[in-house]
């Protein structure tokens, strides 16, 4: 049974018993016209977000960023000449943006874009290229809640993937309290699936199919 919550993200409606406590489930569901995908976690709040890498938009990229998007995130994109590149630098930003407010459990509405600003840790203002640094901390993602908005909060780590060479996959989730936010003494540990229903159902993990372009081991 599933149920929602106060701002519409579904949640497991686990039956009351006096004899078992439910499992500590938490998941997040998201799809384009061409893939769905599903984070499961234990004991954290997830959020995922698919784009593909060629999704077009009806307007300038620089116009919806000024729209949506927090001043230093503007600065980013406004400063990359490459039409492309800058296209791809929106569309993963907006990738990691939509997986925070949906691990958040608000969504868009609850946690407007403009009120937090997502930027890599090491290096204010660098772009998310494809990394195979094996250090944590300087590939790591941070959230910086703007006007001090209560309802928004930074214990939160991410990683943003390249799925089959068309698609980015943002992940979202939160941080285990009792290591103080520090992120070596808890990577994010992953594995992925590979499903059409009823015909394939492999693991892809460490194989070409799934290239971390920036984000937490």
């Amino acid at each position: 049974m599933f149920r929602n919550n106060v701002h519409g993200k579904p949640e497991v409606d686990w039956p009351c018993s006096y004899n078992w406590e439910p499992p500590a489930l938490h998941f997040n569901i998201t799809h384009t016209s061409s893939l769905v995908a599903c984070g499961v976690t234990i004991n954290s709040p997830i959020g995922v977000d698919v784009e593909e890498k060629e999704r077009t938009t009806k307007h300038n990229i620089l116009t919806l960023a000024r729209r949506y998007f927090s001043k230093h995130e503007l600065e980013v994109l406004t400063a990359i000449g490459d039409p492309y590149i800058q296209q791809q630098e929106f569309i993963k930003l907006w990738t990691l943006k939509e997986a925070y407010v949906k691990a958040l459990g608000k969504g868009f509405s609850g946690a407007p874009f403009k009120t937090f600003t997502i930027r890599l840790g090491s290096s204010i203002g660098e772009h998310f290229h494809p990394s195979q640094n094996s250090s944590a901390e300087a590939s790591e993602i941070v959230v910086d809640p703007l006007d001090n908005t209560e309802n928004l909060t930074s214990n939160w780590q991410f990683m943003l993937l390249e799925f089959a060479s068309s698609h980015y996959v943002a992940i979202c989730t939160e941080k285990d309290v009792k290591t103080k936010g520090d992120c070596n003494n808890n990577p994010m540990k992953l594995t992925v699936w590979k499903t059409i229903p009823f015909v394939e159902d492999s693991c892809v993990s460490g194989t070409d199919t799934v290239l971390k372009v920036c984000g937490l081991r």
